[in-house]
């Protein structure tokens, strides 16, 4: 079968082209702008992808065509597609035809947290013998990749709750047919297609109604939002988090310079110490779903202990890009204000001492709106130096697009050290004047801000020679 992906951006154009590759499908596809490293990956899967959109890169002989949601009518190749009548589907439905029938899906959904505990679940199965399938938004360090096609019952797909297509704007994870869903935490985003939480909130209870009896729920207990839809919830219902009334709890917490440990009970019984190399409690609470998901595929709990301190991580997810000059460097993909706001709180907590940058580039669509104003000043309070970039989408109305300056204002109205610089330039002029050795640098942004890690890197790089 030829299939012909079109409107699918970055990291996901690349995986399914590859994943269906490997299914002997030919695959073509056409984006905005190609650019290393996914052309590079694409061109050694020998896979052809098209630079921008044209009607005469869909073949006339095409089977099907997957429809990202990064287009709508009036792009060339969906044009065509229409008018020939091609067969033509959304990414998610293309996923679940190919992939998920077949397998006992583990869907790994909630505002923050998916790429991390996706990975970690799917780790821990494969740590343990099990052979899992895997499709993730990142690159996860174990597997070198954001996809696994394996031998085994389970698929471990990060669920997004993102709309499908121009034709079908339902969450990407309504078509996942769960068997498992882990649900960390859910807040208010995606503003560019969500009114309100309580249209987030509705998304969510369809997807849990989609599991079987025979399937496992697991809801955060920290978070509101998420146990708030234990009654919503079919099949299995455990809870996981700090909290005391949790199914699966973590206590005794120690932050740690490598990581975090932590005591694993199951209701009343403690089952072990585990370690886990990443900073902060979200990311206790991410190992404790993967700890139950796994312990629910009957992995012996000190298996989980070495899968747990195995873990790699992934790539844009608290990622040290380097140290130059004595100032550590990071990237990290947090671009919510809670997200930020537990990201920077670990670091804090690991390293207490240490002076703690927070760069931070407003790209998304919830993140550049006016919504968040006030939550953005709580999320940079564990910071003592932040710089903020110009927020990036200005087609956005004044009265609705997050104001930079007056975060930065009450910022310092809580006599903490912020600035606006507007360029990539003045960021890491400013840093390379006043960073000192030992300080810790956090990028935050889910996008390629202008490559400014490198820029960071290279600009300190000189000061080792002083």
């Amino acid at each position: 079968m030829h299939i012909h992906l079109i409107g699918i951006c970055g990291t996901a154009m690349a995986t399914l082209a590859a994943m269906l590759q490997r299914r002997g499908h030919r695959v073509t596809g056409s984006d905005a702008a190609v650019y290393p490293p996914m052309s590079d990956f694409l061109r050694a899967e020998a896979i052809a992808v098209y630079d921008g959109y044209a009607a005469d890169h869909v073949a006339s002989s095409v089977d099907l065509v997957v429809v990202g949601n990064a287009i709508s009518r009036g792009n060339p190749e969906l044009e065509i597609v229409l008018d020939r009548r091609h067969r033509y589907c959304s990414l998610p439905e293309r996923i679940r035809d190919e992939f998920l029938w077949q397998r006992r899906p583990i869907v790994v959904a909630g505002t923050h947290g998916k790429t991390t505990t996706t990975s970690l679940v799917a780790w821990l199965l494969t740590h343990a013998g099990l052979d899992p399938s895997l499709l993730v938004g990142g690159i996860a360090a174990n597997f070198g990749a954001s996809y696994r096609l394996g031998d085994g019952g389970d698929f471990v797909i990060e669920g997004d709750e993102y709309d499908s297509a121009f034709f079908d704007r339902t969450a990407k994870f309504l078509k996942y047919v769960p068997d498992t869903v882990i649900v960390n935490n859910v807040e208010y985003d995606h503003a560019d297609i969500y009114p309100d939480l309580a249209a987030i909130m509705t998304a969510f209870t369809r997807l849990l109604r989609l599991v079987p009896s025979t399937g496992l729920v697991l809801i955060g207990a920290d978070d509101p939002g998420a146990a708030s839809l234990v009654t919503s919830a079919r099949g299995v219902v455990e809870t996981f988090g700090l909290s005391p009334s949790a199914n699966w709890q973590a206590r005794a917490v120690e932050a740690k310079v490598d990581g975090t440990s932590f005591e694993v009970w199951q209701r009343d019984t403690r089952l072990g110490q585990v370690h886990v190399p990443m900073t902060g409690v979200h990311n206790v609470r991410n190992a404790l779903a993967a700890v139950a998901v796994a312990s629910s595929r009957g992995v012996a709990f000190d298996t989980l202990a070495e899968g747990l301190a195995a873990f790699r991580g992934v790539k844009r997810r608290m990622e040290l890009r380097g140290t130059a000059g004595g100032v550590a460097v990071y990237d990290d993909f947090a671009h919510h204000p809670t997200a930020i706001a537990e990201t920077l709180r670990g670091m804090r907590r690991a390293h207490p001492e240490v002076r703690l940058w927070a760069i931070f580039e407003p790209r998304s669509a919830s993140s550049c709106r006016r919504v968040f104003q006030q939550a953005f000043v709580d999320a940079f309070a564990d910071a003592d130096e932040t710089v903020l970039a110009s927020a990036f989408r200005t087609s956005l109305p004044d009265d609705q697009r997050l104001s930079v300056p007056e975060l930065v204002s009450a910022l310092a109205s809580r006599h903490q050290r912020a600035r606006h610089l507007p360029t990539t330039a003045a960021i890491v002029e400013a840093v390379k004047a006043d960073a000192r050795p030992g300080d810790l640098v956090v990028v935050m942004s889910n996008g390629g801000f202008d490559d400014i890690h490198t820029k960071l890197l290279e600009a300190l790089a000189p000061r080792e020679a002083r």
